[in-house]
């Protein structure tokens, strides 16, 4: 098999400021890396994928998923924040055995293939024991997908580690010792398939003496740290970007979760210590989280990533989350030109476009995520992580404006082919991994977890496991 890869006769949209959108061009891989972008190379040898009308991107970064949850996909469709926490992370996870994690991030980061998302950071707050960490790794490493493992604490009691036995916030430290084995043992190459971050909780959820430890640790290991902040009343009633900086922890490279209450200062904070932020529209939406706040973030310059957060409530894919944050913030904007335009007769100022949304789902996650000297466009140098979408669907064709087909038109149907790493995952619509085997062990995690969970709460469907 030839090492050599060429893409041929493709809408190019690249993301890099110095190629641009090609209307019709081809990509060469050789191994891992982009060789070439434009039209017409030629390349003796070289394995052909024809293209022809369709659209290449980087593949899509999620840049916030608590991957061990897919084991209960959608089990808390009407769920808040609060009843979240209530059911899912203090009933669920302390249930949850090395193999669940195993089987829910395997069959997560397939999923993340299957809808054309090449890097996910798995925020995995599952470390209750060594096994599940080793679990976890495992599963990201199974499934092949490029991905930044963000090393949580124990998920054992959510009066142990979330709130703390008085509400003010835990005792409960990340397990140091855990975390540089990991590092050591699985994730000490910084520019492997996989690398480490740190997931802490932060000022808002922990004594400070906990919060030092942790970021400490981070610089320590030399890796990002990774924080909910400004979440829903969690948030909204605690200034976390002040106390980081009264406590000297604004390091740089960190990514501020959600950020829906962030103040105007704190916002500055982020910008200045060169920060970036995560935002979950969807799941901020319909959970009560906040508004997610994209256009401050790019008013700003400060990097945006989009994240699917938690498969219980909301769909794991970029397109759910360039649609959510497309409409809620060109919304926001509409609402507030509406209340200040008494005449009605002024066009709305300021809205976002679709190819910031793109730019937000690619090259911006990839800055999030830590890795965007390797990935988040198609530039030559760059890792082959592509994904050509079919334009000959219904729901997409026919194309005038390649981006708004991306961002606006096209779904998890219209994914044709992933490659990552110059690796083909999928091809002409279908996964190249066996799957009988990964769901069959998703599907006895699911019934394993439900069938200890007990009496469903308000507003559970029925599975074969509660019948």
């Amino acid at each position: 098999m030839t090492d050599r890869i060429l893409i041929r006769n493709a809408i190019v949209l690249s993301q890099d400021e110095s190629i641009g959108e090609l209307p019709r061009a081809d990509i060469l891989i050789e191994g891992e890396t982009i060789r070439e972008v434009r039209p017409d190379i030629s390349a003796d040898s070289a394995q052909i994928i024809d293209a022809d009308g369709d659209i290449v991107i980087p593949g899509f970064i999620d840049t916030h998923r608590h991957t061990w949850e897919t084991s209960i996909r959608t089990s808390a469709p009407d769920y808040t924040l609060g009843a979240y926490f209530g059911a899912i992370l203090d009933k669920f996870a302390p249930l949850y055995r090395a193999d669940d994690v195993l089987a829910a991030n395997r069959w997560g980061a397939i999923e993340c293939a299957n809808a054309g998302i090449t890097t996910l950071v798995d925020w995995s707050h599952i470390m209750n024991t060594p096994d599940h960490a080793d679990a976890a790794v495992q599963g990201l490493q199974d499934a092949g997908i490029r991905s930044v493992f963000a090393f949580g604490f124990p998920n054992t009691s959510i009066q142990a580690w979330w709130f703390g036995p008085d509400y003010s916030g835990s005792v409960e430290r990340i397990n140091g010792d855990e975390a540089r084995r990991v590092r050591r043992q699985y994730l000490s190459d910084d520019r492997g398939l996989i690398t480490m971050a740190l997931a802490t909780r932060g000022t808002n959820f922990c004594k400070p003496d906990v919060v030092r430890y942790e970021w400490e640790l981070a610089r320590e290991l030399g890796i990002n740290i990774t924080v909910h902040v400004a979440m829903d009343r969690f948030g909204y009633t605690k200034m976390q970007l002040r106390a980081l900086k009264d406590m000297g922890l604004l390091f740089p490279n960190t990514t501020y979760i959600h950020s829906s209450h962030l103040l105007p200062d704190e916002w500055e904070m982020v910008r200045d210590s060169g920060g970036n932020v995560s935002l979950a529209p969807q799941i901020e939406l319909q959970m009560g989280h906040g508004w997610a706040p994209a256009q401050i973030a790019e008013e700003l310059g400060i990097p945006v990533g989009l994240s699917s957060d938690v498969a219980t409530t909301a769909p794991s894919d970029q397109f759910t989350q360039m649609h959510a944050i497309f409409a809620s913030e060109r919304g926001r904007q509409h609402e507030k030109a509406w209340n200040e335009d008494l005449d009605g007769n002024t066009p709305t100022p300021n809205l976002i476009t679709a190819r910031q949304v793109l730019r937000w789902a690619t090259l911006d996650g990839a800055k999030v995520a830590g890795i965007a000297d390797r990935t988040g466009s198609i530039t030559p140098g760059k890792k082959a992580d592509l994904v050509i979408i079919d334009t000959k669907s219904p729901n997409v064709s026919p194309v005038i404006d390649p981006v708004g087909a991306v961002v606006l038109a096209a779904d998890i149907s219209n994914v044709g082919t992933v490659l990552v790493g110059g690796r083909i995952l999928k091809r002409n619509g279908k996964l190249v991994a066996e799957l009988s085997g990964p769901r069959r062990d998703v599907e006895a995690s699911r019934d394993y977890l439900v069938g200890k969970f007990g009496t469903p709460e308000p507003g559970w469907l029925p599975t074969r496991a509660m019948a």
